[in-house]
């Protein structure tokens, strides 16, 4: 079963707005029709477009016609596990943010959602106030709404970021990278040559407190390492106790 409403609720153009001036648009998946339910009155009255499915076919059927910017998404489905839609959706839309919501708050469970290629997560029972400031948090990492501030063009050493069009290359070649990660690259990048502690990046990067959980900061540098470093004079380091910083690969 699946749902959906292009129209914004009551508060309409106080809502999140994409870049053509459309409402943001949302997915909520969850097989629990009270969650969805309050989902999505909740997120309509903030102004978001909303649609609603109660498992992940009816979910992934939906997403090729709303094609949605975010994703509220079960990890645990009466049909196909959240992981599993996740990849799908990865697959019809690489850039689009996912919220997991998971019932297990174990860290095992946490950095597995993470891993997956979730960009944050949260554990039921959960507020309201806390899932729309999350997914607040993610559409404005992502860049889906529309921007205020002049687009520029980052660049260190050989590793450039076009923060108007989303695009990273190092070397002149593509690097492709999920929203979390650009976020994060772009933080580090805004700060060349300085030392950015793991609680630095936690807060401007995913905007709240993971707890003190900087195993999450090592996750993602360890990702951008991969992409940004890999076969390359590393940029990317370590200052041991510290944090982190960027610097011009050596030549």
């Amino acid at each position: 079963m699946a749902s959906n409403d292009l129209s914004p609720g009551p508060s309409g153009p106080s809502g999140p707005q994409r870049a053509d001036g459309g409402p943001v648009r949302v997915l909520v998946v969850d097989d629990e029709p009270d969650i969805t339910d309050v989902l999505s009155r909740m997120l309509r009255s903030e102004g978001w477009a909303v649609a609603a499915a109660a498992d992940g076919r009816a979910a992934l059927e939906l997403a090729r016609e709303f094609r949605p910017d975010a994703v509220i998404l079960d990890m645990m489905l009466p049909d196909l596990d959240g992981f599993a839609v996740l990849s799908r959706l990865r697959a019809l839309s690489p850039e689009v943010c996912v919220l997991f919501l998971t019932a297990r708050d174990a860290v095992e469970d946490r950095i597995a959602g993470l891993t997956a290629g979730g960009d944050d997560y949260v554990t039921k029972p959960f507020s309201l106030e806390e899932v729309l400031a999350r997914l607040h948090g993610l559409v404005r990492r992502a860049g889906v709404t529309r921007r205020t501030e002049r687009p520029g063009l980052l660049k260190v050493g050989d590793l450039e970021l076009d923060e108007d069009a989303r695009e990273v290359a190092r070397g002149g070649e593509p690097v492709e990278l999920t929203p979390t990660e650009f976020e994060l690259l772009r933080f580090l990048m805004r700060h060349p040559r300085r030392v950015l502690s793991k609680a630095q990046i936690l807060d401007h990067v995913w905007s709240y407190d993971f707890g003190g959980q900087a195993h999450v900061v090592e996750l993602y540098i360890s990702y951008l390492r991969k992409k940004i470093d890999a076969g390359r004079a590393p940029m990317i380091h370590t200052v041991r106790g510290v944090g982190y910083v960027l610097r011009p690969g050596a030549r």
